[in-house]
Parts: structure tokens; C-alpha cells; sequence
């Protein structure tokens, strides 16, 4: 699994034209699930997410998580994660999981990072999302549950 991290300070998700989640201070989290990938990365992923130091401490230092500020997550599934660029001009999403596996993945993600107390907002699964946020920092992680960076 894959995921962008972003801190922000505020965000939101819209579904034609309807807010359908928001957080204040936290973290955005898009999420992509590839071909292969197990509950294990789910879990893996949802608690590297709510240890990330990536919050300020009194000395200004990245040095508290997301747990640490009561902050919340917002997390959107984002199969483009997966999209390989490195030929040709159109992405190639072969690598991304099929949408049933995605779902259930996804949702193991959300529940691992609700098991940690973390306030849990969502995008809607393979909706057309307007994603609104302001990237606090900015400060923006990439992760992947493979370690391949």
C-alpha cells in the first residue's frame, strides 16, 4: 500500500457538490492499494500514519504525531498511487489492486487506524472527489507499506 501524508490545518472531501467529511488540524492521507497487498500492509501503514513525528513540539521541532495533538485523519483512496509513469505518456495502473480487494483493504486501513484512537473521516470509494486542504508547513510524507522509498 501506498500513501501520501500531508499535515494540514484544515480539510474536506466533496461529493458532487456536498461536503461529505472534514477535519480541522490533522493529517490527509491518500491512500492507494496495490496488486498484492494484505491486511499486514493495511496495519503496517495505519500505524506508521498515527506515529509519524511530524508535528511541531514547544521547541518547534517534528517531533509530535497525530496522536500526540488529538489531531484527526482524513483518508481517501486513490488508486492513481499505483499509476506508472515510466513509459509512454498515459499512466498505467495495472499495478493498482481491483476495486473489490481495494475496498476491503481500505477499509482494514481505516479500521486499523480507528483501533488507535485516531478520529477517522473518509472519502467515498471510487466516487469523483474534490479533495480541499491546507498543507500546514507544508510538510507532505510519502509511504509505502514495501519500503520501496
Amino acid at each position: 500500500m501506498r500513501a501520501v501524508v500531508q499535515r494540514v490545518s484544515k480539510a474536506s472531501v466533496d461529493v458532487d457538490g456536498q461536503t461529505v467529511a472534514a477535519v480541522g488540524r490533522g493529517l490527509v492521507v491518500l491512500v492507494g492499494v496495490g496488486r498484492g497487498d494484505t491486511e499486514e500492509d493495511a496495519r503496517y501503514l495505519a500505524e506508521k500514519v498515527v506515529h509519524l513525528r511530524i508535528f511541531p513540539d514547544e521547541d518547534d521541532k517534528l517531533n509530535r504525531s497525530v496522536l500526540d495533538i488529538g489531531g484527526a485523519v482524513l483518508a481517501v483512496s486513490q488508486f492513481t498511487l499505483w499509476g506508472d509513469c515510466r513509459k509512454g505518456r498515459r499512466p498505467s495502473f495495472v499495478d493498482a489492486a481491483p476495486s473489490d480487494q481495494a475496498r476491503c483493504l481500505y477499509e482494514a486501513f481505516l479500521q486499523a487506524l480507528r483501533d488507535h484512537g485516531v478520529p477517522v473521516e473518509t472519502g467515498v470509494f471510487k466516487e469523483t472527489m474534490a479533495v480541499h486542504l491546507t498543507n500546514d508547513g507544508p510538510v507532505t510524507i510519502l509511504l509505502d507499506s514495501r519500503k520501496a522509498f
